[in-house]
């Protein structure tokens, strides 16, 4: 004969805080599953580069891009300026794109100058009335600076200089996907 098993307060409490637990624990995982999988795809916006050539959000599919926007007002957008160039030299044969997006208050000259006696190596693009900064959130701190994955999602946002070890990895990471 089996005995009958009785349920004190205590067990009771216990159940119900293993069944607290696993709540909890599926919860998080339902939250940690859409913060990775509910990516933000960039905008359908079209760049204009210092030529007068188009490149649409289109054209950048299947690449993974850096979009920085930045102002050669900005002190830290000129300090970071020669790390972004060699970032995009180390990675461009492997498939990086890079649109350098200048802020609507920044003189198109000032710009052009800064881009010859740097001697930038990648897209410069003008945002003369803002409209790329409001289509990317309203950008209004420089530098910032969005990494694009290959299916157009933005899979990280630096304001401020980056930590460039850590971009790195994140590059090749993208990349090699």
């Amino acid at each position: 004969m089996q005995k009958p098993v009785s349920v004190t307060p205590a067990s009771k409490n216990r159940n119900w805080l293993k069944g607290l637990v696993l709540l909890v624990i599926a919860a998080l995982a339902v939250v940690g599953y859409l913060s990775v999988s509910s990516k933000e795809a960039i905008p359908d916006v079209t760049f204009v580069n210092l030529q007068g050539k188009k490149i649409t959000s289109q054209d950048l599919r299947g690449k993974v891009v850096m979009i920085n926007f930045w102002a050669t007002s900005c002190v830290t957008c000129v300090k970071e300026m020669p790390e972004m160039i060699e970032t995009f030299k180390k990675y461009n044969a492997q498939g990086l794109e890079f649109v350098a997006v200048a802020m609507a208050y920044d003189p198109p000259n000032y710009v052009l100058n800064f881009v010859e006696t740097r001697k930038l190596p990648f897209t410069v693009a003008l945002d003369t009335q803002g409209e790329l900064a409001k289509s990317f959130g309203d950008i209004k701190l420089t530098p910032t600076t969005l990494v694009v994955d290959k299916d157009g999602h933005i899979i990280k946002k630096y304001v401020g200089e980056p930590d460039f070890a850590a971009l790195h990895k994140l590059l090749e990471k993208a990349l090699a996907a």
